[in-house]
């Protein structure tokens, strides 16, 4: 079954399957059976972060699948990212090994920068925050943390290295200074936010686009009554009835059909087996255009709790 997923080829010339399962949002007491029940169906790529507060029982789940024999470790893609409260370079190297003990493994395939704006350097706290709850920032310059994450890489902790919700300013601001080059930056993308033009500038200089949110996070906890639903949207359900698809199969494939890594998240397995079987169609170019053309910069995860950080990616509307 995993053979079947494509892989993408990465500036460095490492390989990533196309299709991963994402955590965010994984109770700890559900993420371990996910990720079993996604090893089972042929999931190979695994999306983590430190933040996300699940990683032991994500290691878990993989611990327990190379010791029955049903994976080995060098068969599994796992990506995790680095919080803000560790953008100092001195904090980097800890945030790692602390992410690597947690899913008890040697070394990562992917390490991404989460955001590119740090928060207070507060022990304890991932969210420091005053006595108003506004988030305390730090000035830390990520150029400084992406130097630091090389460091990583030619270490051996870390396979490749990349951003997350990075906008196109910061990749050039980055890229002068890096040595090595990001290998994806992973951003919220889907119909109603394409992301064409960041998508776009970034190829362009050897860099892929990871899909989160690929559904429209439909289980985001801010979420407004009235909100428009990704998953109900007409115009996909007439597309997936017409091919005998669910939309969630539909916005898969789309991202696949554009080179897109895409990390759909799911705890229930049926979901997560239905979101694997998206190899056996294809969308024709009027699907495509047609879904191209949803978008509207309808951002469903805009981190309002840091605006007004100077590295902030979505102030000013950037892509």
């Amino acid at each position: 079954m995993a053979s079947r997923v494509p892989r993408v080829r990465f500036n460095n010339n490492l390989e990533c399957p196309i299709l991963g399962l994402g955590t965010w949002k994984s109770k700890p007491g559900e993420v371990t059976q996910a990720v079993k029940d996604a090893i089972d169906v042929g999931y190979r790529h695994f999306d983590c972060a430190f933040v996300y507060g699940n990683e032991k029982e994500v290691g878990a789940a993989i611990t327990e699948k190379i010791k029955a024999g049903v994976v080995k470790r060098e068969d599994l893609f796992i990506t995790s990212k680095l919080w803000n409260t560790f953008h100092r370079p001195d904090l980097v190297r800890g945030a790692l090994n602390a992410t690597l003990q947690n899913l008890n493994l040697t070394y990562l395939d992917l390490y991404l920068i989460h955001w590119p704006q740090a928060y207070k350097e507060e022990a304890g706290s991932l969210f420091p925050a005053d006595e108003a709850g506004k988030i305390q920032f730090s000035d830390v310059d990520y150029v400084d943390t992406w130097k630091e994450m090389e460091g990583l890489v030619r270490d051996g902790l870390v396979r490749s290295i990349g951003v997350s919700n990075f906008n196109r300013r910061q990749l050039e601001k980055l890229l002068p200074a890096a040595t090595i080059t990001p290998v994806t930056n992973q951003v919220e993308c889907h119909p109603y936010l394409n992301q064409s033009r960041l998508k776009a500038f970034c190829e362009e200089r050897g860099i892929k686009i990871t899909a989160y949110s690929p559904l429209g996070s439909p289980d985001r906890p801010w979420a407004k009554p009235g909100e428009p639903l990704l998953l109900e949207d007409p115009k996909l359900k007439a597309i997936a009835d017409r091919i005998g698809k669910s939309v969630a199969q539909v916005l898969i494939r789309y991202q696949i059909e554009r080179g897109v890594i895409v990390i759909p998240k799911s705890v229930t397995k049926s979901r997560i087996a239905s979101n694997f079987e998206v190899f056996d169609f294809q969308l024709s170019k009027q699907d495509l255009e047609l879904i191209d053309s949803f978008d509207c910069n309808g951002r469903l995860v805009p981190m309002t709790a840091s605006l007004g950080h100077k590295h902030h990616p979505f102030e000013n509307d950037e892509y």
